[in-house]
């Protein structure tokens, strides 16, 4: 798999290929997954990642895939972690 560089958080495309297309508020868009404001919100606002669970009540909602949705959240953790990556101390176990 390609590795993308900066890739959105998957709150990002959630709010503008799903909530403002159908002109979603965050109350209702909420009230319809069966998750709490604060909860949507946090995603929304990047806070918060997408759990399976969250993936699978998008799917449902938004007649989408749950493993999209995870893909979207591990591509944008994996970029996060790489930022850091000089910092993490391991030591190599392999003949180069």
């Amino acid at each position: 798999m390609m590795q993308m560089y900066n890739p959105p958080h998957p709150g990002e495309i959630l709010k503008e290929l799903c909530l403002e297309p159908l002109e979603l508020t965050v109350t209702r868009a909420a009230e319809a997954l069966g998750v709490s404001r604060k909860t949507l919100s946090a995603i929304l606002n990047g806070r918060a990642g997408i759990s399976p669970e969250m993936a699978i009540r998008l799917s449902l909602a938004f007649d989408t895939s749950a493993e999209s949705w995870l893909n979207q959240q591990t591509q944008y953790d994996l970029w996060l972690a790489r930022q850091n990556q000089q910092t993490i101390k391991v030591e190599r176990l392999f003949a180069s």
